[in-house]
């Protein structure tokens, strides 16, 4: 059974014209200022303390309840 690939997508044109959108992208964004950073890492930080307080209560429902009973 013969594979035939398909190159279509991997053509140098391409790859140029993906560089070139990247590089606009990368001119338009900015560095966060000290105060939006802190912000954000702290929002970022309660939602993995939350997140990881659920899933630690669902562990114990299922694991140390159910051996109580």
């Amino acid at each position: 059974m013969e594979q035939k690939f398909n190159f279509e997508g991997l053509k140098v044109e391409n790859w140029s014209k993906k560089i070139k959108e990247y590089i606009r992208i990368v001119k338009l964004a900015k560095r966060p200022k000290r105060d939006e950073f802190i912000k954000i890492s702290e929002i970022a930080g309660a939602a993995m303390a939350l997140i990881g307080t659920i899933g630690f209560t669902i562990y114990l429902l299922l694991t140390v309840v159910p051996k109580g009973f």
